[in-house]
């Protein structure tokens, strides 16, 4: 049986792996949600993110990099795809995913690589019950006040009303006039970026090697299921739900915390299949 310490600090492991992954699959279902295109290659571009703050070291060389590839991706790609059936978008998605995966295999080799902590991320901090790393209490935060933006963006400005109109009817957003192809491209870019910022922040905590997005594409398709398709809120709160699952299971046998999180899921699916937030009826 854990001791109540361990416990504890798998529960704040499990909140800053949450927001992580609420971070991912708010991009990953939003993507999803208004494109109607399965983005297999979420992943990869997660790890593109995380090469990125290897090489870089700095968040806006790598925001750059995150929006040049959600761009070049969508425009040379994905938006030939969006009308085709979703195992057509399957094959391109996961292709494409393959592909970054190689180049970064070529670049930098198989191994495993690490990432420093910032220096203004380094150190423990005493909360008073338990003794904590910095940098992932920052994580926290960081990743908190990025899914505020996200929300402010996608609630309150004109692009944000354009998504969650597309979410709903996206051929009536293109009767009224609006430029669906622009407002395709920036859900897309957004969608991407938070893929890649998601790998930058999580560098310092993981080793980076090419095969790293895998396991998170998994875990954000979970997450999407148990929010519940083209939700946002649904996300966020599968995303904080499914990382507590995974560290609290770890916390008694890590061997089988992704078993937990799947049966967690099946059983919504049984109860719930719409998931937590989504509407009943969507596909």
């Amino acid at each position: 049986m854990p001791s109540a310490p361990l416990l504890l600090s798998q529960a704040f492991n499990g909140l800053a792996l949450g927001t992580l992954l609420a971070l991912v699959s708010s991009g990953l279902t939003i993507i999803l949600g208004t494109l109607g295109v399965l983005n297999f290659a979420h992943g990869a571009l997660f790890m593109l993110g995380a090469y990125a703050m290897y090489v870089v070291a700095t968040a806006t060389g790598s925001y750059v990099l995150a929006v040049v590839v959600g761009v070049a991706l969508e425009r040379g790609l994905v938006r030939l795809f969006y009308a085709r059936p979703h195992e057509d978008q399957i094959l391109v998605t996961f292709g494409a995913g393959i592909v970054f995966t190689e180049i970064a295999r070529a670049i930098f080799g198989g191994n495993a690589l690490t990432v420093p902590t910032p220096s203004w991320g380094q150190g423990i901090v005493h909360l008073g019950f338990l003794f904590y790393p910095t940098y992932r209490l920052q994580l926290i935060g960081i990743i908190a006040a990025l899914l505020i933006a996200l929300y402010l963006v996608l609630y309150r400005t004109s692009i944000g009303l354009v998504v969650r109109a597309g979410i709903e009817d996206a051929r009536m957003v293109g009767i009224l006039g609006i430029n669906v192809r622009r407002a395709f491209l920036a859900v897309f870019v957004i969608g991407v970026v938070t893929a890649g910022v998601s790998g930058m922040l999580y560098a310092p905590i993981i080793s980076v090697e090419p095969d790293m997005g895998s396991n998170f594409l998994v875990q954000a398709f979970v997450v999407i299921v148990i929010g519940g398709l083209g939700s946002f809120p649904g996300a966020v709160v599968g995303g904080i739900v499914a990382g507590e699952i995974i560290a609290l299971t770890s916390a008694f046998n890590a061997a089988y915390s992704d078993v937990m999180l799947y049966a967690v899921m099946a059983l919504l699916l049984v109860l719930r299949p719409q998931g937590l937030f989504g509407s009943e009826g969507r596909v």
